[in-house]
C-alpha cells in the first residue's frame, strides 16, 4: 500500500509524520526500524502519529515513537512539528489546538514563520513521579557510573524523564560514553534522557541530550525545559532563558507552581510517497 507522509524537523531533531485520520496503516516495531534507517529508509529520531482523539476536549491524538520502536510519552521539537503539520494539511483551521498525549493534554499554539509555542505543563521532580528509584527526595542525587565514578544529576518529568547533570563545557562532555549509562541505569526502571547543561550567563544555557531510545539528537524540545527548569530551580538561570542546542536556540519560560512554556522554531522538509509493503517483513 502507499503511504503518504511528511519529513519535518524542530532545529535538526527530525521526524517523518504521518496522518492516520485520512488514511489507515498499521506500523510495527520492524517496520518503524526499517523506515527510521537513514541509509535504507527515510531516516528520522523519531515517528509522529497523528490520529483521532479519545478523549473528550481534544482536537488530535499524537503517538511518538522512537528510530528503535519505542513508544514514548512526549516530545518537543515534535509537538511543534505537529501543530503546523496538522494547520499545513487542513486537519484544523485552528492555530491553537488541544493535543491528546500518552502524558496529558498539551497546547501547542502557532504563530508567525513556523514558530509554535506550546504549554508544556507542570514539572514534575519526585522520585516516583519520574520514575527513579530514591530512598529520600533531595535537591540533587548521586549516582554510580562505574565502582569509582559518580555523577550528580537532578531529575525532572517533563511528561517523559529526564536527568540533568552540569558540565563546564557542553562541547567536551562525555557524551557518547557517560549517555548511555545514565539512560540505562537500574535507578531509571523506564530508561531516562540525558541533559548535558552549560550555564552561560542567568539568561543562557547551553545543552546536549542524549536521548533514551535514539542516542544524541541536534535538540530535544522536553530535554531543553527540563534542563532550564533545573537550572531556574538552583537558582542559576532566570524565568526566561534561551537554551541553546545544536540545532538552534529555544526560548523556555517557567515560574515555580506555574506551567513550562516553549517557543521554537519548525521546518517542513518535504511531503512524499512510499510503498510500504517494501519496509514489512
Amino acid at each position: 500500500m502507499l503511504l503518504e507522509f511528511t519529513k519535518m524537523h524542530g532545529l535538526g531533531n527530525d521526524f517523518m509524520v504521518v496522518d492516520l485520520i485520512s488514511q489507515k496503516a498499521f506500523l510495527d516495531t520492524l517496520t518503524i526500524q526499517r523506515l527510521a534507517d537513514r541509509h535504507f529508509g527515510i531516516g528520522f529520531d523519531q515517528l509522529l502519529i497523528v490520529e483521532p482523539p479519545d478523549v473528550p476536549n481534544a482536537d488530535f491524538k499524537y503517538r511518538i515513537l522512537n528510530a528503535d520502536g519505542s513508544e514514548v510519552e512526549q516530545c518537543g521539537n515534535g509537538v511543534r512539528c505537529f501543530a503546523r503539520f496538522v494547520h499545513e494539511r487542513q486537519l484544523t483551521t485552528k492555530t491553537k489546538i488541544k493535543v491528546q498525549t500518552k502524558s496529558g493534554i498539551v497546547e501547542p499554539e502557532l504563530g508567525a514563520n513556523g514558530w509554535v509555542r506550546v504549554n508544556m505543563g507542570y514539572p514534575k521532580f519526585l522520585p516516583q513521579e519520574i520514575p527513579f528509584v530514591a530512598e529520600d527526595v533531595e535537591n540533587l542525587y548521586d549516582i554510580d557510573l562505574s565502582s569509582d565514578e559518580q555523577l550528580t544529576i537532578d531529575v525532572v518529568n517533563m511528561g517523559n524523564p529526564h536527568a540533568v547533570t552540569i558540565v563546564p563545557n557542553v562541547i567536551s562532555a562525555e557524551v557518547a560514553r557517560i549517555g548511555p549509562i545514565v539512560e540505562s541505569h537500574e535507578r531509571f526502571p523506564q530508561r531516562v534522557n540525558v541533559g548535558f547543561m552549560q550555564i552561560v550567563d542567568e539568561k543562557r544555557a547551553r545543552l546536549r541530550v542524549f536521548e533514551r531510545g535514539v542516542g544524541e539528537t541536534l535538540a530535544c524540545g522536553t530535554g531543553a525545559c527540563a534542563a532550564a527548569v533545573s537550572g531556574m530551580r538552583r537558582g542559576l538561570l532566570s524565568n526566561a532563558v534561551e537554551v541553546e542546542l545544536a540545532g538552534g536556540k529555544l526560548l523556555i519560560e517557567w515560574r515555580e507552581g506555574e506551567v513550562v512554556w516553549m517557543t521554537g522554531p519548525t521546518a517542513t522538509v518535504y511531503h512524499g510517497r512510499l510503498d510500504l509493503s517494501y519496509f514489512q517483513a
